[in-house]
């Protein structure tokens, strides 16, 4: 059992704490590998009636997969650990997206790529006041992956295509509005929200019961910044290319487009062109078939020179000064997304069956 990721139970309640504080609770192989079989537990123990999972630490839920590790696998020539970390995220994302009872992610501080992975399938999104939410992988050169491409567009307009091509960052409020969290509650109370759903009366269906007891914790978030910007947003984020979106941008003309603007001109072009037929393939998708197509898409951009460049510019020297391969939209070659796209011989994820 992996010490990164500790499993109890209380009462009725499987809990599952992220214990990589340090490394803001990044998600490894081996947490995916301890987890998911307790989930498969749980799932199939009566006496389990809803699973909490949360972030050790104080400062992060999950700030995303362990793409440190993977680039410094990859740059050895060696694509091993790409393949079953993604399998193994992407299996541990259906597991919790088809959990048959409340999965409850508490999601408390910072909370981005997979960390969404861990709490948008779920049944239940509890951000607290201390929320920052992203899916920044565009940055980095690759996709918003553990299934974006499905809950991404299915934030209100084109609030999810924004999001995931600039990594903007969300507070509560906006979380609230996008329908990503289904409740916010103050960041000291985990253990009386806990203490609350071991002691509930699990009598009835298992999500009124869980809706219930968060209801009595619930506080209001205030105003979303997002939902004031939302006409303009689906104004210019409503094109079929990237480029149309730049150019709406610049037809706008105030001081949040011409940032915008700098911002999507930043990150990798090969990324933002595959993001955006990502998440316009997956508005007529259901999640499965999304997440087969990602893990493709894993396949193909951790083997890019993107990949490296933007792990070493964001995470590793931080200079923020990447040098993008191709290094402009014009130079990207729709061939080129396609064959991102394209089925290839041990690139299809089989997801498992579940009881």
């Amino acid at each position: 059992m992996s010490e990164d990721v500790l499993l109890e139970t209380r009462g009725a309640v499987g809990l599952v704490t992220l214990n990589r504080p340090k490394a803001l609770n990044a998600l490894s192989l081996e947490m995916c590998r301890a987890l998911h079989p307790q989930l498969d537990a749980w799932a199939a123990d009566p006496s389990v009636k809803a699973v909490v999972i949360s972030g050790a630490g104080g400062r992060a839920f999950c700030a995303g997969g362990d793409v440190r590790a993977v680039a410094s696998s990859v740059a050895r020539s060696d694509m091993s650990l790409s393949r079953e970390f993604f399998r193994a995220e992407y299996a541990l994302n259906h597991r919790i997206h088809h959990f048959p009872k409340p999965f409850i992610a508490w999601v408390d501080g910072i909370c981005m790529g997979g960390g969404l992975g861990l709490s948008a399938h779920g049944a239940f999104r509890v951000v607290t006041e201390k929320l920052v939410l992203a899916m920044p992988e565009t940055a980095i050169g690759i996709f918003p992956d553990v299934g974006g491409g499905w809950f991404l567009p299915r934030f209100p307009g084109e609030a999810g295509t924004y999001l995931g091509l600039t990594g903007a960052r969300c507070d509560a409020a906006d979380a609230l509005w996008l329908g990503y969290a289904t409740h916010q509650v103050e960041s000291s109370r985990l253990e009386d929200v806990v203490g609350a759903l071991a002691a509930a009366d699990w009598s009835g269906p298992g999500r009124e019961v869980a809706a219930r007891v968060l209801k009595g914790f619930h506080q209001d978030a205030g105003v979303a910044g997002l939902a004031s910007r939302a006409e303009v947003i689906d104004r210019c984020f409503q094109g079929s290319r990237v480029e149309d979106i730049l150019a709406a941008l610049e037809r706008e003309g105030t001081a949040w487009a011409e940032e915008t603007r700098a911002t999507l001109l930043r990150m990798s072009p090969t990324s933002l062109r595959v993001t955006l037929r990502q998440l316009r393939i997956g508005r007529g998708q259901d999640y499965d078939a999304t997440a087969r197509m990602e893990y493709r898409l894993s396949q193909a951009l951790t083997q890019r020179p993107d990949f490296q460049e933007g792990i070493r510019a964001v995470l590793v020297d931080k200079d923020q000064k990447p040098r993008w391969s191709p290094a402009t939209l014009a130079e990207v070659t729709d061939s080129e997304v396609e064959a991102c796209f394209a089925p290839r011989p041990g690139d299809e994820l089989e997801l498992p069956a579940l009881g």
